[in-house]
């Protein structure tokens, strides 16, 4: 009778694949900041985690913008330099793709030519004077608000930075939802538009102002629906910017989502800043 071979040595587990959540971090992290975060997958499924994630993104932006703000002023800096730090670390985190979005896309809106013209200037490297024009403003606004903010309360400053960013992470989010198409078959756009379904964006559409709401009830009830406030109309002002590129443009780019991104970050604040 032969004798048996003896069995072989169970093979080594395979390591786990990551979580759709972890993923999702990555994503958002990898291509919405500047963070050393490592991207392993760029599929639509991480793409789609990645852009419901991406208000998280913004916390942790608008949490380091404030911090630098907070710093500056415990250090005896007025309240304009603070605001301005607190707009600075936005666009340094990043690598101001967002501002440049802003610009570009106010250029396509204003040359007044058809779709495929506007799209190329878009692409162009250069900015045009709607898009200087643009930008100017609205960096003097969110400084000014902030600046404003700041002198009044230190701790509505720092809450003011935080809402801003969420706000416009979360036009990312909505921006991406599905149904809205890309303008180009490339890009960062192509990427991720339409990834979003449509009831997760309505989710996070209530959900992000309430969790503002709860985070500025902390400074009382006045300022918690003020912060919900300002976040719902960040979307708002985006929406609006959203559907006036779909109109023009046939659909998004990755310019158009920096535009929609800043275009809420503004309107929030000026929300903000206003009835004090």
């Amino acid at each position: 009778m032969p004798r048996s071979s003896p069995p072989s040595p169970p093979s080594p587990p395979s390591p786990p694949s990551p979580s759709p959540l972890a993923d999702g971090l990555r994503f958002a992290f990898g291509t919405l900041t500047v963070l050393p975060v490592r991207v392993h997958r760029w599929d639509r499924a991480a793409a789609r985690g990645g852009m419901l994630c991406a208000p998280v993104a913004g916390l942790v932006v608008g949490g380091c913008a404030a911090g630098l703000g907070l710093l500056l002023l415990l250090l005896g800096a007025g309240p304009l330099l603070a605001a301005v730090a607190s707009v600075a670390v936005p666009a340094a985190l990043t690598r101001g793709l967002h501002l440049d979005g802003l610009a570009d896309t106010a250029d396509g809106l204003g040359s007044g030519k058809p779709a495929e013209d506007a799209l190329r200037i878009m692409k162009q490297s250069d900015i045009g004077p709607f898009g200087v024009l643009t930008l100017v403003l609205a960096l003097l606004a969110q400084v000014a608000v902030l600046a404003q903010l700041y002198a009044g309360s230190w701790a509505r400053g720092a809450l003011a930075a935080v809402v801003s960013a969420v706000a416009a992470r979360l036009a990312l989010t909505l921006a991406a939802r599905a149904g809205v198409p890309a303008a180009r078959p490339e890009g960062l756009g192509a990427a991720v538009a339409g990834v979003v379904p449509k009831g997760a964006a309505l989710a996070l559409a209530i959900g992000v102002p309430a969790a503002a709401g709860a985070a500025g009830a902390c400074l009382g009830g006045y300022d918690g629906a003020r912060a919900a406030f300002a976040v719902a109309a960040g979307a708002g002002g985006a929406e609006v910017l959203l559907r006036r590129c779909l109109r023009r443009f046939g659909g998004v780019t990755g310019d158009v989502f920096g535009a929609v991104a800043e275009t809420a970050a503004v309107t929030a604040l000026v929300v903000l800043a206003l009835g004090r």
